[in-house]
């Protein structure tokens, strides 16, 4: 995600606790989908939309704290 912005991204990790927060937990949604996903007997599709929702969700506001913190 973001590879342009990969040596930003590892920084804003040890210095901004919210980015680092909102980074996880999109990580950690992805690891959800992927298990969904894989899974043979999955909760059902719905399930899975609304977590790519939320991840997606997710990725915008690191995109813009992203773009903010290379403007600075």
């Amino acid at each position: 995600m973001f590879p342009e912005y990969r040596t930003l991204i590892s920084k804003l990790k040890q210095e901004d606790a919210h980015f680092s927060k909102v980074f996880d937990e999109h990580n950690a949604i992805d690891h959800e989908i992927i298990r969904l996903e894989q899974s043979p007997v999955t909760s059902g599709l719905e399930e899975i939309e609304t977590l790519k929702r939320q991840k997606l969700k997710l990725k915008d506001e690191l995109y813009v704290m992203l773009k903010r913190a290379d403007q600075a």
